[in-house]
């Protein structure tokens, strides 16, 4: 049963969506059918498709009483717009919505979806306070039907400590023995928070197994979204972190996630970490969530976002938010590897291609330019002898306006900057990290798409993504290096992906 809400925001979403061209989006990152996006929730594979819904408000571009959109794929990068799945339209989750969550396939074949419901409960001087709890909806990847004695984990599950506001994010999974496991999110006052490990036989009894992983006030003020799974014989938890203290250029202050690798003990539901590190080292990146495709790649999508600076658009634009690339994921090392999907490398074409390119000053190449472009490049001293003292890649240029990429090789040292984007908002602007020194040389695989940028480091050691709102005319790209730089480069175009007809149900 569709409820009233829930019928409203398909039949509004349907209209506006019609009122926005396709060259205001971008080509292959996912932007909400209207409205804001935010969170990647759901992330799965069923039926023979992919499904990624969302968080959503379709009816400004700003933040509010949160639905979930819905997109469907069969190669995760042509998405196809569904009608919303959910509406607060009950009384657990008609405060501020719907909000993050997971889904999985049911034995019986149903879809289902574990979400945090937020509702108000009054409070005996008469104030209100959020309360946030899991909930389940079940369906048939078009229509979900919430569960009539929501929600699944209550609040009072919660071990003591910790507090029933902040309680929310639930990352589902199977067991090999067909039980289910969950993760979420909880703050504690005295140590920043921590992931809670659930389980149930059955996807709708639960019960509190155990405190998995603590903060400890090292990341943050509080973590959200966790996202828990077994990689290249790893244990993998990712978490995205409020209110960071920074850690040299490993940890910038503010919003960022966290990948810690290490050892679970199933015994006792316990995650030991040995080695952490940042998932992006770019400006916009947070709230990211895998899945495990049927091929067995582990596949990661991130809102390309910061939390700083989702405030500063107007009212009267259609739409705000977007997604990242999809990634493979891999570990080697003891470190997150990332790298774009490879259904990517088939909408590449029109190949223009230069082997020891010399750059010393600025210099432009002829074919590399554009706002849609996929780049391979690899940076080099002309000797070992002569090494240069910086370099730079140019990007959404024209005479008064850039986005840079600015590698320093005596610091090992990648900045991206986007102060003469044309911005006149003081928000971040900047982000550095260190990258793996060797002797001056650096590979990158940099995609840009209209208002983005992702920029993949020594074959996805580390990864930098950045949004801008230059003007689309800007398209020069342009190359600086102070000394002598040699650069191989293979630059592509990316065939321009069209929105398929939707599906419609009202």
């Amino acid at each position: 049963m569709i409820s009233q809400k829930l019928s409203e925001a398909r039949v509004y979403e349907i209209k506006k969506e019609a009122e926005i061209a396709i060259e205001n989006r971008p080509v292959f990152h996912l932007t909400p059918r209207v409205g804001w996006l935010n969170d990647p929730n759901g992330f799965s594979f069923y039926d023979g498709l992919y499904h990624l819904f969302y968080q959503y408000n379709p009816y400004r571009p700003f933040w509010g009483p949160m639905h979930w959109g819905h997109v469907i794929s069969r190669d995760l990068l042509h998405w196809t717009y569904q009608p919303a799945v959910l509406a607060p339209d009950q009384p657990y989750d008609n405060g501020n919505g719907c909000f993050s969550g997971s889904a999985q396939t049911l034995d019986d074949g149903r879809q289902i979806l574990l979400y945090t419901g937020v509702s108000w409960e009054k409070q005996s001087d008469g104030s209100m306070k959020e309360i946030q709890q899991q909930c389940i909806a079940s369906g048939d990847g078009e229509v979900y039907e919430k569960y009539e004695k929501n929600p699944v984990i209550s609040s009072d599950q919660l071990p003591k400590g910790y507090d029933r506001s902040n309680f929310r994010d639930p990352k589902l999974w199977k067991e090999k023995d067909g039980s289910w496991r969950c993760v979420t999110v909880s703050r504690n006052e005295t140590n920043g928070g921590g992931v809670l490990l659930f389980e149930s036989s059955d996807c709708i009894s639960w019960k509190f197994k155990s405190v998995m992983a603590e903060n400890m006030n090292r990341f943050g003020r509080m973590w959200e979204c966790p996202d828990f799974f077994t990689l290249d014989g790893q244990n993998v938890l990712i978490v995205s972190t409020m209110e960071m203290e920074a850690e040299e250029l490993e940890y910038p202050n503010g919003n960022g996630v966290v990948c810690q690798i290490g050892h679970f003990d199933n015994q006792t539901g316990q995650f030991h970490s040995i080695s952490s590190q940042s998932v992006d080292y770019g400006i916009d990146f947070y709230a990211p969530q895998t899945m495990l495709a049927p091929d067995g790649r582990r596949i990661l999508i991130g809102w390309m976002q910061n939390l700083a600076s989702v405030n500063q658009h107007s009212e009267k634009e259609p739409w705000f938010g977007q997604m990242t690339i999809p990634r493979e994921l891999s570990v080697k090392k003891g470190r997150l590897i990332q790298r774009p999907v490879r259904e990517l490398d088939a909408c590449r074409h029109n190949m223009v291609s230069y082997t020891n390119a010399i750059i010393s000053g600025e210099k432009t190449l002829k074919g590399v330019c554009g706002r849609i472009a996929d780049i391979e490049l690899s940076i080099a001293p002309q000797s070992e002898e002569n090494r240069y003292y910086m370099f730079e890649m140019r990007f959404a240029q024209d005479d008064k306006h850039y986005t840079s990429l600015r590698y320093h090789p005596h610091e090992s040292e990648l900045e991206l900057d986007r102060s003469y984007s044309g911005s006149r908002i003081a928000m971040v602007h900047k982000r550095s990290c260190k990258v793996q020194d060797n002797g001056g040389s650096l590979k990158l695989r940099v995609v840009i798409d209209r208002f983005s940028a992702e920029v993949f480091v020594n074959d996805g050691e580390q990864v930098m993504s950045i949004t801008f709102k230059t003007d689309l005319k800007a398209e020069k790209i342009s190359f600086v290096a102070d000394g002598v730089v040699k650069i191989d480069i293979l630059k592509y175009e990316i065939r321009e992906i069209g929105r398929a007809s939707c599906r419609e149900r009202v």
